[in-house]
């Protein structure tokens, strides 16, 4: 079995990427490995919006950021030892799938999107397919 060092959650703050934190934090203290919590603002289909607003996707990414380290917080809090929090701007499959010295990506099973929730998303089964590292899909 893996001994995982940088367990990578992808959180949407969907109940589903909540779910997927749970599954992080308690492989991330029985493994002592770090813990990234990384949240994806999605440039890709809001280009139209940009257009009037230059700065939405700041906002957006200020927004998360506060809301990643509120979730560090609770992490830590829990007992994981080290945890650092990203928001990357783009597309989440092209991001995720990317990620440097990561061992393993959780992520909820659907997100927000309610098409993707008729099946496994999109996102978790591009991550899935194509990461170089294991997946773990977690549904609620």
């Amino acid at each position: 079995m893996a001994k995982y060092q940088k367990i990578a959650v992808a959180i949407d703050f969907s109940e589903q990427s909540k779910k997927a934190l749970e599954r992080g934090v308690i492989l991330a203290k029985d493994y002592d490995a770090a813990l990234q919590l990384i949240h994806v603002v999605d440039t890709v289909s809001f280009g139209s919006i940009a257009a009037y607003d230059l700065n939405y996707a700041g906002k957006l990414k200020t927004q998360s950021l506060s809301e990643l380290e509120t979730l560090k917080l609770e992490a830590k809090a829990q007992g994981v030892n080290s945890v650092e929090v990203t928001v990357e701007e783009g597309s989440a499959k092209a991001i995720l799938t990317q990620l440097p010295d990561v061992d393993l990506i959780i992520c909820g099973a659907t997100g927000y999107n309610a098409m993707e929730k008729m099946v496994i998303g999109s996102v978790a089964e591009q991550v899935a397919r194509t990461a170089k590292c294991d997946v773990l899909i977690v549904r609620l």
